[in-house]
């Protein structure tokens, strides 16, 4: 099976559903001729045009509110926002509008309108430019949230958003861009929505994570397998919709869990998932589930601040060791 990166992957899905659907457009900063600042939409103005491939003003609320309007007529955009970060720019037309119209027309209408988006540190992209910002959206009722963990569920992932009636959040870490993955080669690769993917059997110990926390938690599982703990890794892919039933029943197979999630500590998605397998694993647990997050400050710009600042493999490693031989412990 061939290898492509991440970035290429998106690419790929997106002209597959604009060839498949014309009602499917891109409208976004730099989406057309520049491709994006990561380049993973260069080549699909020349094949669909500027009509389809729309550049837009630095004017986020603006053509936010024109996709809005534009799925409720029948289109389905896809929007691009540079930076998740921008994120506050758009919420109105994001929460109050494309999340609740559904609800609101009584069914009547529908929003299927993806915006997609990046997350993560790391890339010395500074305060402004490296925001994890999933669990905001993933708070409002009527948005579905992906997190894809590879080139593989990328493409997967966004093809079944496409498709989809509702509004959807598509989060890809910025660092994954040229990260390569085993992709097949045409077909109609779709994942569905709140079907977890268990990564690695473990018997031991749960290791949880999202987006690229996945990979965290592959290499923590493999540091461990060296020292014999069985981890078992699970990819959510979606934390809206959320595959609660397969988390739990890990939970309940190795008695400790770690989740671990690239955003904010406090009040995020390692807090709503930890809390949901302690209340339906209770009995099962040799300790409760304990949460791995970023630290609960802006993200520095110094290189050397800003890697402490989110969970690496040995630090769940660590963790994972602490929890498997009994300790009571609490995540910075």
């Amino acid at each position: 099976m061939r290898e492509i990166t991440l970035s290429q992957a998106v690419n790929e899905a997106l002209a597959e559903e604009m060839r498949r659907d014309e009602s499917v457009f891109i409208i976004g900063e730099d989406v057309a001729e520049a491709g994006t600042p990561f380049k993973v939409l260069s080549g699909l103005v020349e094949e669909f045009g500027t009509a389809r491939v729309v550049d837009t003003p630095i004017a986020e609320p603006g053509f936010m509110g024109i996709a809005v309007g534009a799925a409720m007529t029948g289109s389905r955009p896809v929007v691009d926002l540079m930076f998740g970060d921008f994120l506050f720019l758009v919420m109105d037309q994001l929460c109050n509008q494309a999340a609740k119209t559904h609800y609101m027309s009584g069914g009547k209408l529908n929003v299927p309108l993806v915006l997609r988006t990046n997350l993560g540190a790391t890339r010395r992209s500074a305060a402004q430019h490296s925001q994890s910002l999933h669990a905001l959206v993933a708070h409002i009722p009527g948005l579905k949230v992906a997190m894809p963990s590879s080139a593989l569920e990328a493409k997967g992932l966004m093809k079944t958003a496409i498709r989809d009636d509702n509004p959807v959040v598509i989060f890809e870490d910025k660092l994954m861009y040229n990260d390569k993955a085993e992709v097949p080669e045409g077909g109609d690769l779709l994942i569905p929505f709140g079907v977890a993917n268990v990564k690695r059997e473990g018997r031991d110990i749960t290791l949880i994570g999202t987006s690229s926390m996945v990979q965290v938690c592959e290499k923590a599982a493999e540091l461990l397998a060296a020292e014999g703990i069985s981890a078992e890794v699970i990819d959510p892919r979606t934390i809206v919709p959320l595959d609660e039933a397969t988390l739990v029943a890990s939970a309940k197979k190795t008695s400790r869990v770690i989740v671990v999630d690239e955003g904010h500590q406090s009040y995020g998605v390692t807090g709503e998932i930890a809390s949901r397998i302690n209340e339906k694993a209770f009995y099962h647990l040799d300790a409760p589930a304990l949460r791995m997050g970023a630290m609960d400050v802006p993200v520095p710009f110094s290189p050397a601040l800003e890697d402490l600042t989110v969970p690496t493999p040995e630090a769940v490693a660590e963790q994972a060791r602490k929890l498997c031989a009994g300790e009571m412990i609490h995540a910075a």
